[in-house]
């Protein structure tokens, strides 16, 4: 851990303008240009690609300072990716997903 301040802030402001160029880099400089069909293509699957990345880690180790493996999580992931893979419906496999989640709580809960 930094103890000093100071250090924190300047790395905070290095990555705040690291992360700022990043993104010029591609809207600022080429945004007014239309982007070739291919890079089109893959710019439809950076949303798919996002989502599981932020959910999964919460999926597999909910408790990641411990290590501990939820059954009750993971559970839940895989009817959630079950139902959206067949319905194709994102808010069907979210409504599922929600209902298994608070139907394994409570079950869990008056055990």
């Amino acid at each position: 851990m930094i103890d000093n301040s100071a250090m924190v802030w300047a790395i905070i402001a290095v990555l705040g303008v690291g992360t700022f160029l990043i993104r010029f880099s591609f809207l600022g400089l080429i945004g007014d240009r239309p982007l070739p069909d291919f890079l089109q293509r893959l710019l439809r699957y950076v949303p798919v690609a996002v989502l599981p990345a932020l959910v999964a880690p919460q999926v597999v180790w909910p408790n990641a300072t411990a290590g501990v493996f939820d059954p009750l999580r993971f559970s839940v992931g895989i009817v959630t990716l079950v139902v959206g893979i067949v319905t194709r419906q994102v808010l069907a496999a979210i409504i599922a997903g929600a209902g298994v989640l608070l139907i394994g709580l409570l079950i869990t809960a008056g055990a």
